[in-house]
């Protein structure tokens, strides 16, 4: 028999499971729409474009789906953004089921999905927060990242494999199933999730509702300050996210892409599940910026060479680093947010700390195509010098771009240490881990 205090855990557990195997099937989808893409165009502009029309929409509509989880009920919510999903990757199957070889309907289709995104992961971000004591949000946090993780571990090198004797159609077809079981397990704990914030929010207008959350975020300046340093982390990383599929698949083919991934990302599982069973909550502004400091570094040395071997073990230091960083900002957030202002909150926080990686995955692709890579192909403005340390060729460019993105993250990590007024979050968090 499970203890009351076992219960919410409990729940918690089975939402999380739907959510994994949701997260596994969209890296599944969004791996075989990345490739498809490039093979299609032959452009790393094409591949990074299909990522942003998969990101940019959840992230400027998340502040909406964030109201919406502070006045609805956040069950409904999830099943409602996971069956928008199921709409975007049906459209995409029946355009290329009409003979339809272009980019657009990958455009279309993974605009729709995002869009219900945005009403899907505010609502899960805040009934975390309903099912569970202080305690226990590290440790949720680190599984919730593991569910990310998922998508480059499990996902690429499935993938890969698949894409050898499945079509694209297939793939998207398995991801529609995984929504679906999603969906079931939001049905099944539907009595055990409290909603708690119903009457205060309901009684104000929508906007005001939003405006409240805007508000809220940019006066707490310690935390709108840390949402400005995580816009610079996520700038950087969204140039490995737009241009390491571009850059291997120049040289190589999709299945070892695939592997070169899942290798690299055990990196974030293994941290992930260490932070999920071992981390304690209480978390610091000194310990965060020592893992960034670290995991710019392991991002630039992946730049350093061509060969598959150095770019998987540079890589997997990388992601090793990255979930100690993603855990620290969000304990740190969690433990400064009230409750009832977590759903407007959250998405707030993903809008303003996600700006960065919409610039990245925007303009990464032109750079790497116009700019860096020509650079560094033979001949180029850089083969005589640059070229020299770092090699030319297909994808040289890339890596290039690489090495800056890692200096800029050891930049920010120094700035983050020397940031005195954070220290309040520091203190706020150790206050609310006493209780």
């Amino acid at each position: 028999m499970q203890s009351d205090e076992q219960k919410p855990y409990f729940h918690f557990i089975v939402l999380w499971v739907g959510l994994f195997i949701s997260c596994l099937g969209s890296g599944l989808s969004g791996f075989a729409l990345g490739v498809y893409a490039f093979h299609l165009s032959g452009s790393a502009a094409a591949y990074s474009l299909v990522i942003l029309a998969a990101f940019l929409p959840s992230i400027i509509l998340k502040p909406f789906g964030g109201v919406l989880a502070d006045r609805m009920d956040r069950r409904l919510l999830m099943i409602i953004g996971d069956i928008g999903s199921i709409v975007g990757m049906l459209f995409i199957i029946l355009m290329i089921e009409l003979g339809v070889k272009a980019l657009w309907p990958i455009y279309i289709g993974s605009i729709i999905s995002s869009v219900f995104v945005s009403v899907h992961n505010p609502a899960f971000k805040a009934c975390v927060t309903d099912l569970l004591n202080e305690e226990q949000f590290s440790k949720a946090s680190g599984l919730i990242q593991l569910t990310e993780s998922s998508k480059l571990i499990i996902a690429p090198i499935i993938a890969g494999f698949l894409l050898s004797f499945l079509s694209i159609q297939h793939i998207l077809a398995i991801d529609c199933v995984s929504f679906l079981i999603a969906i079931l397990t939001v049905f099944w704990i539907k009595k055990q999730i409290a909603h708690r914030v119903k009457a205060p929010s309901k009684q104000k207008h929508f906007l005001a509702d939003l405006h409240e959350g805007f508000v809220y975020t940019l006066r707490h300046r310690p935390l709108f300050v840390l949402l400005c340093v995580g816009s610079l982390i996520t700038f950087a990383i969204g140039f490995l996210q737009a241009l390491l599929g571009p850059m291997i698949l120049s040289f190589s083919t999709a299945k070892v892409f695939g592997v070169v991934q899942t290798l690299a990302a055990s990196g974030m599982l293994f941290s992930s599940l260490l932070i999920g069973l071992f981390s304690k909550s209480q978390q610091s502004i000194k310990k965060i910026a020592l893992f960034l400091f670290l995991a710019g570094l392991f991002f630039a040395l992946i730049g350093i060479s061509p060969k598959i071997v150095w770019i998987t073990i540079f890589a997997f230091l990388f992601f090793i680093c990255l979930p100690f960083v993603n855990t620290g900002l969000d304990v740190l957030i969690r433990s400064n947010v009230e409750n009832n202002m977590q759903g407007r909150v959250w998405a707030i926080v993903s809008l303003i700390s996600q700006l960065g990686m919409l610039i990245a995955l925007g303009i990464a692709g032109f750079i790497a195509d116009h700019v860096a890579n020509p650079l560094l192909m033979p001949g180029g403005g850089l083969a005589s010098s640059l070229g020299q340390l770092i090699g030319t060729g297909p994808g040289r460019g890339i890596g290039f771009i690489f090495i800056l993105s890692g200096l800029l993250l050891c930049m920010v990590a120094f700035i983050l240490s020397r940031l005195s007024i954070l220290s309040i979050l520091d203190k706020a968090c150790a206050k609310v881990m006493k209780k």
